[in-house]
């Protein structure tokens, strides 16, 4: 089922995103994390892409089959272009092809200093065109800023960018973590006046530790409200609180968003069973 085949109605979905184990992890802590996922009912589970990144060592595929056919849960599974070329890409949509995916999430992908990017794409949009060329079937979701592309020097001039990834055939967006649903509220109004009228997700990442919401934020730009920062130098010492209250903060920027209306919520699960338990629990009655 495509994905943006679940959005009919008024009602909010739910999803979650999960990660593969790095190489030199045990694998089937994914599978123990998948099962207790499983138990919350998420709509679909996306994953991102594979650890090592290229087509010959990629297990995103293995993974969302596992969770399509084995959970009966539809998934999707991201796919970068930045560091493949068209062969690589022709690759792995053959694998997805062959374990029965039938969703991907296009992104560019970040750049990686030891993987010197190719020049077959440069952009989500060149990625979304190709793979829509090749083969129709899949559904394509895409990634969106609510406070603009890192790299993009305007909000205004990255809802155009946005809006090429549509054009090309993206059907359902999910957007980057933000922690001020202002800025969400007022990328979906510029979005929607653009004329990007597909289902797009506030992706939500709750806090469970300082150094990963760090590194979040290096990577992504995304701001920190005062309520935020407070809470976080209150409880930077004690992990434990810090983590209850960022399963808070995060229900509080839910229980907003449903509110308001949005089409879904794009959990950031950090493959925390605990965690996403807490927030499914607490939201599921409004959806």
């Amino acid at each position: 089922m495509k994905l943006s085949e679940k959005f009919t109605g008024q009602k909010c979905i739910l999803s979650f995103e999960v990660f593969p184990p790095k190489k030199s992890a045990n694998a089937d802590t994914i599978y123990t994390t998948l099962a207790g996922l499983k138990k919350l009912s998420p709509a679909f589970i996306s994953v991102t892409y594979g650890a090592g990144g290229t087509s010959g060592d990629n297990i995103t595929g293995k993974i969302a089959s596992h969770i399509k056919h084995d959970l009966g849960i539809d998934s999707a599974a991201h796919l970068t272009c930045v560091s493949n070329t068209k062969e690589d890409i022709d690759i792995i949509l053959g694998d997805l092809k062959a374990n029965g995916i039938d969703n991907i999430l296009a992104l560019r992908g970040d750049t990686n200093p030891e993987r010197p990017p190719k020049n077959d794409f440069h952009y989500a949009s060149e990625l979304i065109e190709y793979i829509k060329s090749k083969d129709d079937s899949f559904g394509i979701s895409a990634g969106c800023y609510p406070e603009c592309h890192p790299e993009c020097d305007s909000i205004d001039a990255d809802i155009d960018n946005l809006k090429r990834k549509v054009d090309a055939g993206a059907e359902h967006l999910m957007s980057q973590l933000f922690f001020d649903n202002e800025h969400f509220y007022g990328f979906l109004e510029k979005a929607r006046a653009k004329g990007i009228n597909v289902p797009i997700e506030a992706g939500i990442m709750p806090v469970v530790n300082k150094n990963q919401i760090e590194r979040m934020v290096s990577m992504c730009g995304a701001s920190l409200p005062s309520k935020f920062s407070r809470m976080m130098a209150r409880y930077e010492s004690d992990p434990d609180s810090l983590r209850e209250a960022g399963i808070a903060y995060a229900i509080d920027q839910i229980i907003d968003l449903i509110s308001s209306g949005v089409d879904g919520i794009h959990l950031y699960t950090m493959n925390n069973t605990y965690v996403a338990g807490k927030i499914s629990d607490t939201v599921n009655g409004l959806l």
